[in-house]
């Protein structure tokens, strides 16, 4: 798979943008500030639609417009299609495939598969729990739109649940007949979260079973003589809800765990006004020899452990038969010597490679390719990028 043009019109610090592209090495060069890694930004966009850097929309589309357009046209297989998407700072944005409007933006996963390396990759195991179950949950939706269909439903209930029970300590200390209503709403709503709770917890163990092997394997390759590396899935309902050895996860046994849950904790939730049960709180365990990595392994092996959970997204890619395209932001710089030789070393074999940085220093010998030189330039409607040179 590979992009074989991109266009981009008012996204982030790019006017416009017409990128003709190969199955090859593509190097960004310019400084920091410059836009660089907006240009990765927008297939990262156009591959999980969501930014990979800011939770909102507004911030993507450049000041003075209303919205911002990405398009890109993929190759795979022998087979073409363009995804395009018109990103609003404000409302609803829209899809288009082949020219053609989509029902909604979601149809756009799974026309573009690929996997970004980035210096916020650390959170993966520095962060906080909500970083692990983004990086989960676009592996869950990279399986069909389904999913983000799930996520995106689940999303609404935990909304309306929670508003519910903001409210719900007052109803139920007046009683009577407000207090029953809350109630039986309540029952309504634990009925849903419980069934697409489950089936996202579902997703997220079963793709993290099949992930955890190849981040074992890049693991103990990247730092051989380090202690072995694995993952967990922590649900906060409780370890019942994981499968034994070898077993998928199961959906109705899901559910009827979270049901309980609901149950347990219903009158701590009304009193604190949050919902305690969900895969909302859940996380996944990265953890370095018999202990979760946060909080104590060093920088090195924090590097080596986000490397290697993205090294192992791309080879959970390939074992579907699909070949991603690859995108590094600036990692050469935050690695040592030998870390830059492992990733070299791995992309090798990459359909198609997209690389930023903000000095050619910056990049390995070897890696080949073309580098396109990007700066800034300024007129009287404001400051926006462009590529100035292109070295063969």
């Amino acid at each position: 798979m590979y992009v074989r043009h991109l266009s981009v019109r008012d996204f982030r610090s790019w006017r416009s943008l017409e990128l003709d592209l190969q199955p090859e090495t593509t190097i960004f060069v310019g400084r920091n500030g410059f836009g660089k890694t907006n240009i990765l930004e927008a297939l990262y966009y156009l591959t999980n639609l969501r930014s990979h850097r800011v939770s909102t929309d507004a911030p993507l589309v450049q000041h003075g417009a209303a919205s911002a357009v990405i398009a890109a046209t993929v190759e795979h297989n022998g087979r073409e299609l363009t995804a395009e998407l018109t990103v609003n700072a404000a409302g609803a944005n829209k899809a288009r495939i082949n020219g053609s409007p989509a029902r909604r933006p979601r149809e756009l996963i799974g026309i573009l598969r690929s996997v970004m390396f980035a210096p916020e990759d650390l959170l993966l195991v520095r962060g906080d729990p909500a970083d692990r179950r983004r990086f989960v949950d676009e592996l869950v939706a990279g399986q069909g739109p389904r999913w983000v269909a799930a996520r995106a439903d689940y999303d609404k209930v935990l909304r309306q649940r929670t508003a519910l029970l903001k409210t719900a300590g007052a109803a139920m200390r007046r009683g009577g007949g407000e207090a029953a209503s809350v109630i039986s709403t309540l029952d309504v709503w634990d009925g849903q979260l419980a069934d697409l709770g489950a089936q996202i917890t579902a997703a997220r163990i079963d793709v993290l079973a099949a992930l955890r092997p190849h981040v074992v394997t890049a693991y103990a390759s990247i730092a051989p003589h380090s202690r072995p590396a694995d993952l967990r899935y922590r649900p906060a309902a409780g370890p019942h809800l994981l499968p034994g050895p070898g077993e998928s996860a199961a959906p109705e046994e899901i559910r009827a765990h979270l049901l309980a849950g609901l149950a347990e904790l219903r009158n701590k939730e009304i009193e604190r006004g949050v919902c305690l049960v969900g895969p909302h709180r859940d996380d996944v365990d990265v953890v370095l020899g018999d202990q979760v990595a946060k909080g104590f392994a060093s920088h090195g092996e924090s590097w080596s452990l986000a490397l290697s959970l993205r090294l192992g997204s791309v080879e959970l890619l390939r074992a579907d038969g699909i070949e991603p395209v690859i995108m590094l932001d600036d990692v050469f710089a935050e690695l040592d010597a030998a870390r830059r030789r492992q990733l070299v070393e791995f992309t090798a074999s990459a359909q198609q490679l997209l690389i930023t940085a903000a000095v050619a220093e910056d990049i390995p010998d070897g890696l080949g390719g073309r580098t396109l030189d990007i700066d800034t330039v300024t007129d009287d409607t404001g400051r926006y990028s462009r590529i100035t040179t292109l070295q063969p």
